[in-house]
């Protein structure tokens, strides 16, 4: 999965980066050592990021984790990923509250960590991964496709990058 991984590592930098509110990267800058090392350590969490996000994953899509955003009363959090402002970092406990302990537990099952551990690499991850893959600022009507699609809109970010 190298190409993969290179694929989400530089799609995914920039949300690990504003996941960390007081810059706790230590100066990574453009850097995508961090991310794709945690994806290099358990690349299952490329299968679970892209199948919350995909239409035909588990979460319903980018539109199913908005409305559960909304109910958690964090609408405005993945609306920042959205938008073409600065994006607002979540928490691990967040995102939790977000999927609710069931969806976390299987998540945590696929990654093969426990719901904390989970829970924090998502929240690493999902900003920057949901922020490049509207960049028009607005989430596609039809979501954002299904896994193919999903993966073909990384490869083509990775092109750009």
């Amino acid at each position: 999965m190298g190409l993969l991984d290179s694929v989400l590592g530089a799609v995914l930098n920039n949300g690990q980066q504003q996941a960390q509110p007081q810059g706790g990267l230590g100066g990574l800058g453009g850097g995508l050592g961090g991310i794709i090392g945690m994806l290099a350590s358990n690349p299952q969490l490329i299968q679970v990021v892209t199948g919350m996000l995909s239409n035909n994953g588990g979460q319903g899509g980018l539109g199913g984790l908005a409305e559960k955003f909304g109910q958690a009363g964090l609408g405005d959090v993945l609306g920042s990923w959205v938008g073409g402002g600065q994006n607002q970092p979540i928490s691990g406990d967040q995102l939790g509250n977000v999927l609710g302990s069931d969806a976390l537990a299987g998540i945590a099952a696929k990654l093969g960590l426990n719901p904390g551990e989970a829970a924090g690499q998502l929240a690493q991850v999902l900003p920057g991964l949901v922020d490049h893959l509207t960049p028009a600022g607005q989430a596609p009507q039809a979501g954002l496709g299904d896994s193919s699609d999903l993966f073909g809109m990384l490869g083509g970010l990775l092109q750009k990058a």
